[in-house]
């Protein structure tokens, strides 16, 4: 996951009472400066708006939402500033991603006394 590696980020996942027939509801409640996630966590991701399908499972939706953070995609964003950073500096962007990472998702890294 490249600048995103070693964080932990919660997300809510909520399934409507029409489920399968409708996507479930993900969003992210952990902070992430992502340009297809907004400042509420909600994702811009298509299997869960106009390309959901009842034969998709929740483990497709997970894996989707995984692929979308090693992946963004900043000509379809949803924070369309997070996006004009990740177009015009991408080197910046990603590193303004792995300080939030640090501050609201951890960090990997070990220090031993």
């Amino acid at each position: 996951m490249g600048f995103r590696a070693g964080g932990r980020y919660r997300l809510e996942l909520f399934l409507p009472e029409q489920y399968p027939m409708e996507p479930p509801k993900v969003r992210f409640l952990t902070k992430i400066y992502h340009p297809n996630i907004d400042a509420l966590g909600r994702i811009c991701l298509d299997i869960l708006k106009d390309k959901w399908s009842p034969a998709l499972q929740i483990r497709t939706v997970l894996l989707s939402v995984q692929a979308l953070l090693s992946a963004p995609e900043p000509d379809d964003p949803l924070d369309t500033k997070v996006a004009d950073h990740f177009k015009h500096d991408r080197q910046a962007a990603e590193e303004r991603a792995r300080e939030w990472r640090q501050m609201y998702a951890g960090d990997e890294t070990i220090t031993l006394d």
